[in-house]
């Protein structure tokens, strides 16, 4: 389509500057499948209305593939702007809803475009034109028409998209499930190589890991998509088609029991009260035998720590019931973990600023966020436009250019997607290197909640093994 659009330019058949005939030819991607909607078929007839009338001084303005719900159309604005400006004097189509198919729209095109400036209009196919009384009313009545007709296409459409997905066929347009890719001839998702990594997402959340965890281990956009991931029925062989959920002929990537698992363990974690720890390490300590995290817990007049699978009364963060790891008392751990901060700090910042230069010159070769943003919200609205419309007719055609706009959409979301990664960084490393500056002289006067910031930030864990700590730094 993209490729006719450029194909037809605005035709000239004479250079002048008195006022031109404006001929407007609109197509949508249904209608130019129809006999004597097309391009060509508009032109041929409209020029053949100015021969017959020894019109010479005409001009083309032509929307290849734009529907006619709105005049947000690029020649149509064009054709405005030269009307405004006195450039035009008539207006001339094959057919009324050619110009619109919205009542408002063409009563709006009539009554504060066209008239205030002086420039009338005619339908050759309906055979009348605003510069009599009679040719007035009948805009009016068959501009209703067109728009009964354009609720009657939209509400067959919705009825259609419905009785597809309730077959179970896949009809999103926008950005497709991580760890499937859609198959346009099937109308339908396959799992792709990251469907392993869905699984691992589940399995891991189980395991006590956060979103933001898995977010720095798997190739998402952040901690939001992991929710997502966490959350979709998609997963489980389903679709929620607005807030139906409809058994999909897709296959499924995680089986129900582990799905509701997860959805307990969601809410579990959202229900918890928001307390802040008093315990300087909480969440970052974990057990080098068996992999669970370790805990705090009030051993006498001091606090030790130890590995949950010794917790029996929480199975599910058990790794292994044999565990025999060492407790450790907290206050020597903590003011380990706080000096060997301290020491490597310089060198932490040097890291930070190498990373962070190269961050910021990948940026600035790279793409704008918003305007990425902006023609992925393009694209995607004309996928939803092209799905109506297959919804409506079945044409192959449609088939294809669905397929090409998916493809292009997806080489926009992989640089969106690495836009956005790279932004991700370079605040992080930034926040991190603020946290970190003079730390030493500063850590005293530091709260709870600014201290677990600092180690979160510059920490991804910490691992103790009958005693011996390793710790895991992010840079």
């Amino acid at each position: 389509m993209d490729k006719q659009r450029r194909q037809q330019k605005s035709l000239k058949t004479q250079t002048n500057n008195s006022p031109v005939t404006a001929l407007y030819v609109r197509v949508s991607t249904d209608s130019q499948f129809e006999e004597g909607y097309s391009v060509e078929a508009q032109q041929k007839k409209l020029k053949q209305w100015c021969v017959l009338r020894d019109i010479t001084n005409y001009e083309f303005y032509i929307d290849g593939g734009w529907s006619g719900s709105n005049i947000n159309r690029p020649e149509m604005k064009r054709l405005i702007a030269d009307i405004i400006n006195g450039k035009v004097k008539e207006v001339i189509v094959f057919k009324l809803d050619r110009l619109s198919r919205s009542q408002k729209d063409t009563i709006f095109l009539l009554e504060d475009v066209f008239e205030p400036n002086k420039v009338s209009f005619v339908s050759i196919s309906e055979n009348f034109d605003t510069n009599t009384p009679y040719g007035k009313a009948m805009v009016g009545i068959l501009s209703v028409f067109a728009q009964l007709e354009r609720e009657n296409i939209r509400e067959r459409t919705r009825m259609g998209m419905y009785e597809r997905v309730k077959s179970g066929l896949w009809m999103g347009g926008g950005m497709k499930p991580f760890g499937y890719d859609y198959d346009p001839k099937l109308n339908t998702l396959v799992p792709n190589e990251h469907a392993e990594d869905v699984k691992k997402i589940y399995d891991l959340y189980l395991q006590g890991y956060s979103t933001t965890q898995l977010a720095n281990m798997f190739p998402v956009s952040g901690d939001r998509q992991i929710m997502m991931i966490l959350s979709r029925a998609t997963y489980l062989g389903k679709i929620n088609y607005k807030g139906e959920i409809i058994e999909g002929r897709h296959q499924a990537i995680i089986d129900e029991e582990t799905w509701k698992r997860v959805q307990a363990e969601k809410e579990k974690r959202t229900d918890r009260k928001v307390t802040k720890s008093q315990h300087l390490l909480t969440g970052l300590v974990y057990c080098g035998k068996c992999g669970a995290k370790y805990r705090y817990q009030k051993w006498g007049n001091k606090t030790v720590l130890y590995c949950y699978s010794q917790q029996k009364s929480k199975p599910n963060l058990i790794k292994d019931p044999n565990c025999d790891n060492m407790r450790l008392n907290s206050e020597p751990l903590e003011q380990l973990v706080v000096n060997d901060l301290f020491n490597m700090s310089d060198a932490y910042l040097a890291i930070a600023d190498k990373k962070l230069l190269k961050a910021k010159n990948i940026s600035e070769k790279g793409y704008g966020i918003q305007v990425l943003e902006q023609k992925c919200s393009v694209i995607e609205q004309k996928i939803k436009r092209l799905y109506n419309l297959y919804a409506e007719d079945n044409n192959e055609l449609l088939l294809e250019t669905i397929k090409e706009n998916q493809h292009e959409l997806e080489k926009l979301y992989n640089i969106l997607e690495s836009e956005k990664a790279t932004t991700s960084v370079t605040n992080r490393i930034e926040e991190t290197e603020y946290l970190i500056k003079n730390l030493r002289s500063r850590w005293d006067g530091l709260s709870m909640d600014e201290k677990h910031r600092v180690l979160r930030a510059t920490i991804k864990k910490i691992i103790v093994t009958d005693g011996k700590v390793t710790i895991d730094y992010i840079i």
